[in-house]
């Protein structure tokens, strides 16, 4: 079977792939555990300046870059900029800090010195989304690789540039023939590949359906997950925020990838003192974002990844409104080529709704009432999901407060949440479990090997008789 990149804003056909047999993705991962062999005794310093070349080439390569994935899955080039300085920024940070993250930790006991190791485990197969189709990859692969692990990537299957592209920089960085492949294979192949002897642990960003399948076939076969799933994140509004400068960063949060980030704004839920005014700036805002080709210079908001998306998107906003909810603005499917769909925002949003149970991956914005701070935060924390959350106030004290009551892996106060390479990152309920970025991230695909050396007793001559 042929894989194929299709322009989400044309609706053609750009570039068709072989899909790689189930033999040559053994073969794939039998090169990768080979490199690992080799890799995993290299220095951190060697490691490191490789690591360095591959931040290096990301950057010389970002215009190109960002076209690709504008392509490949309608990204405003801007965006894809500042993705591609991402990685190139993941790359760096972990080559300046894995080996202080990875050293040996003395435990003092009885032994004659006992420590806790961080070793590699072997090949880790990355299962990977197509929104954000270098940064997704790369948080995953720049710790992993710099943990002496090597990496085999199963990305998703409408951005196989991209895939074929991050494996080319890695070569190009001198990393070991191997040590990173992309595999070119449909999602039916993947359960393959996760029984392979020599893949020792699964990482999946995607779905929670997705996350539920991938962990279930890892599990039986006894191998590691960490799992980035589904959000539908909360942004409580209180009544003493600066709605100015929160309506701009809910917006922001809200559209950036066209609406399609996991850890976007999708819930607004304002404090019922403040709702009509933050409402109305909010919408301005909204409506002020220019839809359009995302290859064109200013443009905000492009396309979604595919027609199916956007035509699934524009099913739960129509349920959302046959069950009650009103609508201030977008709502409407454009005539013409591409998959391209409005900012849209929701008011009165209820339990019931799409809007309010389910994950909306897409520009649409849900407002939701709630009579206080209490009643925000119930509603916030109302979802299967929790993977991010945030909070608006101009007590910086309360704001904390707040965060720490909201049910998330990652919350932010007066601001947008966001993944850093310096911070850990992830989900908890439906959102998944594991940590990708941070020192816990690096230490998820390692051995953590207890060592214990006790003195050996020496042996007490006996006299010779005389």
């Amino acid at each position: 079977m042929a894989i194929a990149s299709v322009n989400p804003a044309t609706g053609r056909t750009i570039k068709t792939y072989d899909e790689m047999t189930p033999e040559q993705a053994a073969a794939a991962v039998a090169q990768a555990h080979a490199a690992w062999r080799t890799w995993r005794k290299t220095p951190f310093g060697s490691r490191a300046a490789l690591m360095k070349k591959a931040a290096a080439i990301l950057r010389e390569r970002k215009d190109q870059l960002a076209k690709l994935m504008a392509l490949e899955m309608g990204k405003p080039l801007k965006q894809g900029i500042a993705e591609a300085e991402k990685c190139a920024w993941v790359c760096e940070y972990y080559a300046a800090n894995a080996e202080a993250q990875l050293a040996p930790e003395e435990v003092r006991t009885d032994a004659a010195k006992s420590y806790v190791a961080f070793e590699p485990l072997g090949v880790v197969l990355a299962v990977m989304p197509w929104n954000f189709p270098l940064w997704q990859v790369y948080r995953f692969a720049a710790p992993a690789l710099m943990a002496g692990n090597a990496g085999v990537l199963k990305h998703a299957s409408n951005v196989p540039g991209c895939a074929l592209a991050i494996e080319e920089m890695f070569a190009q960085a001198g990393f070991p023939q191997g040590a990173f492949r992309t595999l070119l294979i449909g999602s039916r192949h993947v359960q393959a590949v996760i029984e392979h002897p020599l893949v020792r642990a699964v990482t999946l960003t995607g779905s929670t359906p997705a996350g539920e399948s991938v962990a279930a076939q890892a599990g039986a076969v006894v191998k590691k997950t960490v799992l980035e799933l589904g959000g539908s994140d909360p942004y409580v509004v209180l009544e003493d925020a600066d709605l100015d400068a929160a309506a701009e960063t809910c917006v922001a949060s809200r559209l950036i990838n066209s609406g399609q980030s996991c850890i976007a704004a999708k819930r607004f839920i304002v404090v019922e003192r403040v709702r009509a005014a933050f409402t109305e700036k909010f919408v301005t805002r909204m409506k002020a974002r220019k839809v359009g080709d995302p290859l064109a210079d200013g443009t905000d908001v492009g396309p979604l990844a595919r027609r199916d998306l956007r035509d699934g998107l524009h099913e739960q906003v129509r349920a959302s409104l046959d069950r009650g909810a009103k609508l201030l603005l977008g709502g409407e499917v454009p005539s013409g080529d591409g998959a391209y769909y409005p900012p849209t925002v929701l008011a009165n949003v209820t339990a019931g709704m799409p809007a309010y149970d389910d994950e909306l991956f897409g520009p649409v914005a849900a407002i939701i009432a709630a009579s206080d701070e209490q009643d925000a935060v119930r509603i916030a924390n109302d979802t299967i999901f929790g993977l991010g959350a945030a909070v608006f106030t101009q007590d910086a004290a309360r704001g904390e407060r707040v965060a720490r009551e909201l049910e998330a892996g990652t919350t932010f106060v007066n601001g947008a949440v966001a993944s850093d390479p310096r911070l850990p990152f992830g989900g908890i309920k439906k959102s998944g479990y594991g940590r990708e970025l941070g020192s816990f991230g690096i230490r998820e695909f390692v051995n953590v090997k207890t060592v214990f050396v006790k003195q050996a007793a020496r042996a007490v001559a006996k006299p010779v008789a005389e």
